[in-house]
């Protein structure tokens, strides 16, 4: 398994994330041709007090969001728009891309805001999340629209329609 969930909120007991984040995790590095190396991603199911306390911990923004990601290691872009480089290959052991935390009450408003089934704001979140974790960011206008352009790529192949065409993009990171 890619990923290991970590459901620490009862209700997300019944939506299926296991799966849904396997799925996702897994399309994202096909896609970018990451998806031979053996990575593991830990992913926290929470509340949104838990990851209000996350977010202040490590972001200094003591309110919740939907997403949260910590990348093992920074893989981030010198330049804008430049894709970020590529994680080491896990080998024989596996190598740990990173965290991510999703906040169950803020997903289900914004997928209710939104009138979008939650396993679908729930993979796109994902999505976005593994992106991070690989060095994307939406810092710039160029970062955005490559990240964005990716998401809706593999959204796609997912079978999901494009996020970006009812709402705004996505508050955590």
């Amino acid at each position: 398994m890619l990923t290991e969930t970590i459901i620490e909120h009862d209700p997300w007991t019944a939506t299926g994330l296991d799966d849904l984040a396997e799925k996702a995790a897994r399309m994202t590095l096909r896609h970018l041709g990451l998806d031979r190396h053996g990575y593991e991603i830990a992913v926290l199911a929470c509340d949104d007090a838990r990851i209000a306390a996350l977010n202040a911990d490590y972001r200094g923004k003591p309110q919740p969001t939907n997403v949260l990601s910590w990348p093992t290691q920074d893989l981030s872009a010198e330049a804008d728009g430049a894709p970020p480089g590529k994680p080491p290959a896990a080998g024989d052991a596996g190598h740990h891309l990173g965290d991510i935390a999703l906040a169950f009450e803020t997903c289900r408003r914004e997928a209710a805001d939104q009138s979008k089934p939650f396993s679908a704001h729930v993979t796109h979140l994902v999505v976005h999340a593994v992106l991070h974790l690989l060095g994307y960011d939406h810092v710039s206008d160029a970062d955005a629209t490559l990240m964005e352009g990716l998401e809706v790529e593999i959204l796609g192949k997912l079978g999901l329609p494009d996020p970006y065409m009812q709402n705004q993009g996505l508050h955590g990171s």
